[in-house]
């Protein structure tokens, strides 16, 4: 029974955190850490015995079955719901039992004669954008590509390259050979197993071997295994490596926390695992990585090359690039490049970057074209040991005999390389996964490569100096010779713009399976996002308003601070490229999904006690009790409804909580009652429970702040209850018992129409399968045809199948039939209207909220997936309008910018499908439809007026790319999404073929609110509660429309785990497109051209120091000081430290 819980909570929180808040923190109360340790136990005890990993199989297999069990989740309702009994007495006897402080909360809903207000030149940085030209664009190189793959030759993506022996005469090759080693924070094994096997001995050896000859150099990039390397070494170790990175034999390249998935991370999670990284080097080693280094994600972002650019890196390396664009390049010594953002109106965001030519990082294929050649330079595959080259010519030791013959070979090699770029400077990895494990590949590799340095060195008549060397030392060295100074760009090396997905590696082979494999974990990592983010400013605020109140003693400032580290690092570890991508190992996955869960308790925790000292109206009063918590997130009895607004912004939003009672009032933080609906708990489609009952209400909130809401039990509910109508077929044996509370009425699937409508649209939904067909938007009364249908891919049925990272279809997408039409249950309430779809593989919801403002704009949709019993299949939910897209879509990258993508019929159906992080939309001079979505996951529009989302896949097979297993360890899975219909206005055609594009204002802060749902949390009312304030609001009013706090991050100390008096303010003001509607939209802030007065930033804290940063707290501009302004240009994200007190 204990294990269960883990699922079960797994199931339920990736669902009901946006229907449901309260439930989704419920089921932790059946879930205490004794259970989760017994359950860590179990598994990774099983893991430990070889040949028992089938046994593991059952019991998943037997946790998931007892999951399936609607009756197991209807039970504990028992325990999950608000007892009102128990305190409604308290309330009778003294109803002002709170005593609110004064504040400014409005109770109106919002007006409908709101008109935005936004100022008239925020506006043009959209339409510069458009106007911009570039150098060389992403969407014109894949236009002009023909995507044929023949045989080059020895270089089999390329071609032949040639050269005159005489080129380098006036000037010699310098040869950059730089050692690396790849270190995978989990894959085949996980992070501890990798660094109890692996990584530890390549850092101790490192440290030997570096010290044994000064020219030896060496680069490492992933601070997680460095860390804990760190903490375990003496000081003697230590001291060692401060001075091979002193006198640059040793360098941290890149130095974030992992070396990022690029395609699926959201830029919060980005920016944060680089902070952690580089936050960890300052304080440990005094180290400012300079470069970035990622030679294995499975595509690259341009978000990320901005992120690097921002943190004061000049330059950067990518590797996996599709082979056809790399060709392209090589033909064009376009390799390097400065990387420059679409909508950068100057040259601002530019960035060195260097791409990898040839097929891989390892050795076979770093040195020059011929693998062949190059695998004998590898010498770890010397003869008598474990590895060997596959082309059968193994390496030879160099001595006296050979090396005249084996330098002009690497030589060789070596020029052929250097004529794919367009200086005499040459870049020669030297490494591959988890090398340089055992001293002896140590002594293998750099004596032999030092020898052939020597001789080419003493020949002057080769022309090439050859060395050992850093990253560093090669941008160096290219900067130089190209005339470069650190920060400058000149024309010697051209400016590229745009993306590099979806990666191929070979063939028709692209990597679009791994933007929705694992799609139960994808989602985990942004509940667990959302919650960081919170735990960190109510923190940081607690943390100053401990001091101010003299409870720093009380208040458990180290113990949280431990605890968000913690968080954070989890967070950072699920970044890797092998984690969030969902292709690692069936065991590494439940360690990486045990450590976010881990975590989300632990920010919880967090959440629930800085809340505490925040909301007491006398912090006098304030006492901390480990034992017995002030607050809750579970619930059994409650008086008193705290929820929080982790948005900026201020905010209506609908707030749904459990009660036991169906006689309810709801007071607000003024004393006033409001308007509820009470809707019934389902057990499965037909069935109603007894034992709970849901209250949903629109809650107003200030921002980023807290309102207290009161529950007391009435004698008579004047609450609006909702009713049903459940559409059967009449042969799927249903049977819908009378309820004496609900109306419920049971009809058949019929032709008719299900109708649902507010005072912004009215929708049709199909009488036989309840699935959306037709939008009549109210603004202009215009009827959009938007048809939501499921289908089905499978595989291939050639050698080569769908796996973790592949997609490879066997065509078209076949519909999803269903020989019975399914139930359908509609419900109509005063808050919120929806109709269910019941079909065997997915639970499909479309609620329409009946209030004006943000939340009545958009579609709330949620897809329950469960294909555990399929094979070789992929689902995906397809929305067919009458938009004419012209083949045109738009996906974010990392929910940071907007890339336009264009469907190409000359590549193969899965080259089509991209990454979605928070949102995709399609459009036509007049209407755009946007799919908001809170996961990331693969998405596509293979047709006009098509969005189409890849939402599981199970496959039963490896697809040959090093993971050796397929994906079948599926979960029932929450999918959720906001469906949003613009009407577009002085729009013109040839726009559309503009490189950018951007969110509306309205479309944004839908996207936070999906991304952010608000957080309820309750006081027990029998404990004697102390006064707490009515609202809690720490900034004086909303921020402007386009600025999002991405993070108010509390700094650790220069001591221990210990949080210093400074945080770090992050900033994102966004870019958006002016060309919609701006009246009624439900949006209570303006926009200010990007400014901001300090001093009217925050209310009850005084702004004591706020100074400009870098993005990860590197670098201080030698002129920072003290600023009373803060001014930021679109589009950019700005870090801050700050001192409130």
């Amino acid at each position: 029974m204990e294990l269960q819980f883990f699922f079960f909570f797994f199931f339920f929180f990736s669902f009901f955190p946006f229907q449901y808040p309260i439930i989704g923190v419920l089921i932790y109360c059946f879930f205490t850490i004794h259970i989760f340790e017994s359950f860590l136990v179990l598994v990774f005890s099983v893991f430990l015995l070889q040949g028992q990993l089938s046994i593991l199989q059952e019991k998943i297999d037997h946790l998931e079955r007892l999951l399936a069990e609607n009756n197991e989740i209807i039970s504990n309702i028992r325990d999950s719901v608000i007892n009102l009994s128990e305190s409604v007495k308290d309330g009778q006897r003294n109803p002002e039992a709170i005593n609110f402080s004064q504040g400014s909360l409005s109770e109106l809903l919002p007006s409908a004669s709101v008109v935005l207000a936004i100022d008239s030149e925020d506006c043009l940085f959209a339409s510069k954008s458009r106007s911009r030209v570039s150098g060389v664009q992403m969407l014109d190189v894949y236009d002009i590509l023909p995507f044929d793959n023949p045989d080059g030759g020895v270089w089999k993506q390329g071609f032949d390259i040639t050269y005159n022996e005489n080129e380098w005469d006036g000037e010699p090759l310098q040869v950059f050979v730089v050692p690396h080693s790849h270190n995978d924070p989990g894959w085949l094994k996980t992070f501890g197993d990798y660094f109890r096997d692996q990584t530890q001995h390549i850092l101790n050896n490192m440290v030997i071997k570096l010290q044994e000859d000064n020219r030896r150099k060496f680069v490492w990039s992933e601070i997680s295994y460095f860390s804990k390397w760190w903490d375990g070494i003496d000081s003697q170790k230590k001291d060692a490596v401060k001075r091979l990175i002193k006198d640059g034999q040793f360098e941290i390249v890149t130095g974030g926390w992992v070396m990022p998935d690029e395609a699926s991370a959201h830029y919060f999670a980005l920016i944060d695992q680089l902070i952690e990284g580089h936050q960890w080097l300052e304080r440990n080693l005094g180290v400012k990585p300079k470069s970035g280094w990622a030679v294995d994600p499975f595509g690259h972002s341009p978000t990320m090359a901005y992120l690097l650019k921002r943190t004061g890196f000049s330059n950067m390396l990518i590797q996996r690039i599709h082979y056809s664009v790399k060709k392209h390049f090589a033909s064009q010594k376009t390799l390097e490049f400065f990387w420059r953002q679409n909508w950068d109106l100057g040259s601002s965001t530019d960035i060195l970057c260097h791409m990898m030519p040839f097929y891989s990082y390892d050795i076979p294929h770093t040195c020059g074209p011929d693998p062949k050649i190059c695998c004998q330079f590898d010498f770890k595959r010397l003869p008598g040991g474990r590895v060997s080259c596959p082309w059968r010519v193994p390496p030879e030791a160099i001595h006296a005999g050979n090396i005249q013959h084996r330098a002009w070979m690497i030589l060789d090699q070596y020029r052929k390389k250097s004529k794919l770029f367009r200086t005499k400077v040459l870049l020669a990895p030297l490494g591959d996964d988890f090398r340089y494990t055992e001293s002896s590949e140590w002594d293998q590799q750099y004596q032999n490569y030092q020898k052939l340095f020597d001789y080419m060195n003493s020949h002057p008549e080769l022309h090439v100096k050859a060395q050992f060397g850093t990253l560093s030392d090669y941008f160096e060295a290219l900067r130089k010779e190209s005339n470069l100074g650190e920060k400058s760009t000149n024309s010697f090396f051209p400016v590229l713009s745009g993306d590099f997905f979806t990666y191929a590696d070979r063939d028709h082979h692209y990597w679009s399976g791994y933007f929705t494999s694992r799609p139960f974990y994808k989602r985990l990592d942004r509940v667990l996002e959302s919650y960081l983010r919170s735990a960190e400013i109510l923190y940081s605020l607690a943390l100053v308003q401990s001091s101010k109140s003299g409870k720093m003693n009380i208040f458990p400032s180290v113990d949280h601070y431990k605890l968000l580290t913690e968080a954070r690092r989890n967070l950072g570890l699920f970044q890797h490229h092998d984690a969030i991508t969902g292709t690692s190992k069936d065991w590494v996955v439940v360690d990486y999904g045990t450590r976010l869960f881990h975590s989300l308790i632990n920010v919880k925790k967090v959440i629930i006690d800085s809340t505490h000292i925040l909301i007491l109206k006398d912090k006098d009063a304030y006492n901390y009790d480990a034992s017995n918590q002030f607050l809750k997130m579970q619930i059994y009895s409650c008086r008193y409804l705290l929820i929080y607004n982790p948005v900026e912004q201020e905010r209506f939003s609908v707030v749904s909580v459990n009660v036991n009672s169906p006689r309810v009032t709801l007071l607000s933080p003024l004393g006033k009652s409001v308007a509820i609906q009470i809707s019934a708990i389902w057990d499965g489609a037909t069935t109603v429970s007894h034992e709970a009952y849901q209250i949903s209400f629109l809650a107003h909130l200030p921002p980023l702040g807290l309102g207290v809401y009161q529950l007391l039990e009435a004698q008579s509910s004047e609450a609006d209850l909702a009713d049903y109508t459940i559409y059967t077929s009449g042969r799927n044996n249903m049977q819908v018992k009378p309820n004496n509370i609900f109306k419920i009425k049971e009809m058949q699937n019929s032709a008719d129409n299900i109708i649902l409508e507010n005072s912004y649209m009215k929708l049709w939904f199909s009488g036989m399968s309840g699935l959306l067909e037709k939008i009549n938007t109210k603004e202009d009364g215009k009827n959009h045809q938007m048809k939501v249908e499921f289908a089905w891919y499978g595989t291939t049925s050639n050698r080569d199948k769908s796996g973790a990272y592949l997609f490879l279809p066997d065509g078209d997408a076949k519909p999803y039939i269903f020989t019975d039409p399914p139930t359908v249950r509609v419900t109509h309430g005063r808050i919120f209207s929806e109709v269910v779809c019941f079909f065997p593989h997915v639970t499909h919801t479309m609620r329409l909220y009946k209030i004006r403002g943000l939340e009545g704009q958009s579609l709330e949709v949620s897809n329950i997936v469960d294909i555990r019993g399929e094979y070789n299949r992929e689902l995906a939910m397809r929305i067919s309008s009458d938009i004419n897209s012209q083949n045109r879509f738009y996906t974010d990258l990392n929910g940071y910018q907007i890339q336009p993508r264009l469907t190409m019929s000359k590549l193969p159906l899965q080259a089509n499908i991209y990454p979605m992080t928070t949102m995709a939309y399609i459009q036509d001079v007049g209407v755009r439809l946007t799919l908001h979505s809170a996961q990331s996951l693969g998405v596509t529009s293979l047709k006009n007026g098509q969005l189409e989302v890849i939402m599981d896949r199970r496959l039963m097979q490896d697809d040959n790319r090093g993971l050796g297993q397929g994906v079948q360890d599926n979960k029932i899975t929450a999918n959720i999404f906001r469906l949003l219909l613009e009407r577009r206005h002085g729009t013109d055609v040839n726009e559309e073929k503009s490189s950018v594009s951007f969110p509306s204002l309205l479309s944004h802060i839908t996207s936070t609110f999906i991304n952010h749902p608000v957080i309820p949390m309750t006081i027990y009312a029998d404990s004697g509660v102390p006064e707490i304030l009515r609202s809690f609001s720490p900034l004086m009013s909303s921020m402007p429309c386009d600025m999002h706090i991405v993070n108010l991050r509390t700094i650790q100390s220069k001591v221990n785990f210990e949080p210093s008096d400074e945080a770090a303010l992050i900033l994102h003001r966004k870019g958006f497109d002016c060309r919609f509607s701006n009246r009624d939209v439900g949006l209570f802030c303006s926009t200010t051209q990007g400014k901001i007065k300090v001093h009217k930033l925050f209310n009850k804290f005084s702004v004591e120091s706020l100074t400009p940063t870098s993005l990860s707290l590197m670098h201080s501009p030698s002129d920072a000081r003290n600023i009373t302004e803060i001014n930021m240009s679109s589009m950019e994200i700005n870090t801050f430290r700050i001192r409130l007190r």
